[in-house]
């Protein structure tokens, strides 16, 4: 999936770093990136806030999507995808989002538009969605994402 190359490519890391791995790089990286080393360089001060952002989004969204994350979370994920009912859902860009009832948010990445309007055509959306969509997308919780990407 390019979005997750793109993040991968900002911190330079492959598909076989773990959550460890990830963590430490990060701060690695923002050591040398955070925008106090420069306080007295304005210019190389604006170009270290430009990356720093970057670097962090890309962090956050690499660890929300890491399997050791999905692990972690897989009990509350399984019972909001059983147990709660779709609020709302919105699609952009093979990019799903979809709010439960019960308050959680998650995107699903890759889904086609097909499958979208399925979803939008079904009698049973939450049905639609179970057998379709949660387990065969990449997803991410983003219901304790402040601010976003």
């Amino acid at each position: 999936m390019k979005r997750i190359e793109r993040h991968r490519a900002i911190l330079g890391v492959d598909d076989k770093a773990t959550l460890t791995d990830l963590k430490k790089l990060y701060r690695k990286i923002m050591m040398q990136w955070h925008p106090d080393k420069f306080e007295h360089d304005e210019t190389a001060k604006k170009e270290a806030e430009v990356k720093s952002t970057k670097l962090i989004a890309s962090y956050h969204f690499l660890v929300s999507v890491h399997p050791e994350t999905h692990a972690a979370n897989f009990t509350e994920y399984t019972a909001t995808i059983s147990e709660a009912s779709i609020d709302d859902f919105e699609f952009k860009s093979e990019i799903l989002r979809v709010v439960f009832s019960d308050g959680n948010e998650y995107e699903y990445y890759g889904v086609p538009k097909a499958i979208y309007v399925k979803l939008v055509n079904s009698d049973t959306p939450d049905r639609f969605a179970r057998r379709h969509i949660y387990e065969n997308y990449l997803y991410r919780s983003t219901s304790k994402i402040v601010g976003g990407e």
